[in-house]
């Protein structure tokens, strides 16, 4: 940060003696304000020189008139302010551009945004919203309106005003972007969820239909959908919905289990059951399929021998620390009191290691935890936390 700082200040310098250079030799009479001018750039050279960075920022500020020339270093001054936390102060800078009646059109429209993302930054929402709303209203530059766009959907987004988001994103940026279009998914579902709280169902189906029609490989929406025909007593419909994910992510497999598992139960289907997650098996070999078919084998027959030979081959074919810690257990239960206690000794540490790791990880970030989000709670990202696979994992 510190070289980006010192370099965006070289820059300014630069600008601001050929700005100098070019106002001296337009000049035809000396009158004083040229040789201040040249004096106060000195100055901040250096204090630039001198590692006094603030000290030279508010000398170049002081001696640089505002001007069609200078608007740009203008605005990187704020920006640069900005991008060190001090946006009070990019504020007083993009405001003070704003207040100047020669900008152009297209100038004042990025100071306008700039002056909106100061605002972001402030958490002054309403008067960044107001900034943007006028923006996209009333802007004849397509780059600035677009980035007003998306930064309206943002902040509407971090409000909770999920479909004022979707209107503004509809249908330009929807079509534009895949983060987008994966985000107005999820901001359907989230307005479904909303629906199922104020027992509007049909509200909440028709949003989560748009949802998968928005994109089709939102497995959260089927996993809504799926949940709302098991609250009607719809299991076989249920199950025929849980079978789409698999095509659309199977690295979302362990997260259908639950209700796929309550759906055959309901049937009293245990047959059923287990054929399906042996159909799963072959797509996956995940640890949470794995034990699921297993427990379900042991009720089935009654004993463990068939769970044991299903994590015995199934450890050799994809080992993970979940499956050996299952297997563990039904030798534990085998076995009953005669159980070796450093077989418990063993168990006792997988179990710990465990309860350890994180059972899912955002893609794009890399923020782990146990629970699944549907938005990354560090990079904010909609759709990319996943269950995480592999040795330690499923």
């Amino acid at each position: 940060m510190p070289d980006v700082l010192l370099l965006a200040l070289l820059l300014a310098a630069v600008a601001i003696g050929w700005w100098l250079g070019r106002r001296e030799r337009r000049a035809t009479d000396t009158n004083g304000s040229s040789p201040t001018l040249a004096r106060d750039y000195f100055v901040g050279l250096n204090y630039l020189l001198n590692d006094q960075q603030d000290r030279a920022i508010e000398t170049f500020i002081g001696a640089l008139e505002v001007n069609s020339d200078t608007i740009e270093t203008h605005i990187a001054l704020g920006n640069l302010f900005r991008s060190r936390g001090e946006a009070d102060r990019a504020v007083k800078i993009h405001q003070n551009l704003l207040a100047r009646p020669t900008l152009s059109a297209e100038q004042s429209d990025r100071v306008q945004l700039e002056l909106s993302r100061d605002f972001l930054q402030l958490g002054l929402l309403d008067r960044a919203e107001r900034l943007l709303q006028t923006l996209v209203k009333d802007s004849q530059h397509d780059e600035h309106r677009q980035a007003a766009r998306h930064l309206l959907v943002d902040l509407l987004e971090r409000e909770g005003e999920f479909q004022q988001a979707l209107d503004v994103a509809q249908p330009a940026l929807v079509k534009e972007s895949d983060d987008v279009r994966r985000a107005a998914a999820h901001w359907l579902c989230e307005l479904a969820v909303q629906e199922r709280r104020s027992a509007s169902p049909a509200l909440a189906n028709r949003h989560l239909k748009q949802a998968l029609a928005t994109d089709r490989r939102c497995v959260r929406a089927n996993l809504l959908l799926a949940e709302m025909a098991l609250d009607t007593g719809h299991y076989r419909q249920a199950i025929r919905l849980l079978q789409r994910i698999p095509e659309q992510d199977k690295t979302f497999i362990p997260t259908l289990l639950e209700p796929l598992a309550r759906a055959y139960r309901l049937l009293d289907d245990e047959v059923g059951l287990i054929r399906h997650l042996e159909s799963l098996l072959e797509i996956a070999p995940y640890t949470s399929v794995i034990i699921l078919l297993a427990e379900t084998l042991c009720r089935h027959h009654g004993d463990t021998q068939a769970a044991l030979t299903l994590l015995t081959r199934e450890l050799e074919r994809s080992p993970s620390l979940g499956a050996v810690d299952y297997l563990i257990r039904l030798y534990h239960q085998q076995e009953g009191s005669r159980v070796d206690r450093r077989i418990e000794l063993l168990q006792r540490h997988t179990h710990t290691l465990l309860k350890a790791l994180p059972r899912h990880r955002c893609r794009r970030c890399g923020f782990s935890g146990e629970q699944l989000h549907w938005q990354c709670p560090r990079c904010r990202s909609w759709g990319t936390t996943k269950p995480i696979t592999g040795i330690e994992g499923e």
